[in-house]
């Protein structure tokens, strides 16, 4: 059950690990792909319902259920339905008791605070400028969330594409966090 205060839970380690896991994956794929959207499940319940998963998961994701019942496998999710915008697509999903979290991924274009106080309201000239400046910043976001009210967050810049340079932490995209939250409820 989330928290009633505003104040964002610490994550467990093993949803940052499932975070940056998944970020690693899809960032193995390279730039410039779509939204990406996993069901995470505690690995220990999934093998207590059904035993055969054993064979058909990697072995080292056997042996971390075993010694962490918190321990997340990631289910990507294919077939996503059909969206005009990532909040259209938020809006749309919802998950069974037996799915623990969600992940996302996502890639955003950024600027600094100072570049967006001066960008147009005209959303063609907008994206036009956002996509023309200097300063802008391609990342992707990869976010994951919790019933019970945790989450993470891990963010890779374009500019500094190196596992070793990607940024976690609970609250890094406050509002994705929110909107992600909400398919669970």
């Amino acid at each position: 059950m989330p928290d009633d205060d505003a104040t964002p839970r610490a994550p467990r380690p093993a949803l940052a690990d499932a975070v940056h896991e998944i970020e690693r994956h899809v960032a193995g794929g390279g730039w410039d792909g779509p939204v990406r959207v996993f069901a995470l499940v505690r690995t220990a319940a999934a093998l207590d319902a059904d035993p055969g998963l054993a064979d058909r998961l990697p072995a080292e994701a056997v042996a971390a259920a075993r010694a962490d019942a918190a321990h997340l496998t990631s289910v990507e999710q294919e077939g996503l339905p059909q969206a005009s915008s990532l909040e259209d697509l938020l809006a749309r999903l919802s998950w069974p008791q037996t799915v623990d979290g969600v992940a996302l991924v996502v890639e955003r274009v950024v600027l600094p605070s100072a570049a967006e106080a001066a960008m147009p309201a005209d959303p063609e000239e907008a994206l036009a400028y956002l996509m023309a400046h200097p300063d802008r910043q391609d990342v992707r976001i990869a976010v994951g969330v919790l019933r019970d009210g945790g989450s993470w967050c891990a963010v890779r810049a374009r500019a500094n594409d190196d596992d070793a340079a990607v940024a976690g932490g609970a609250d890094l995209v406050p509002g994705l966090v929110a909107a992600l939250a909400t398919t669970l409820e």
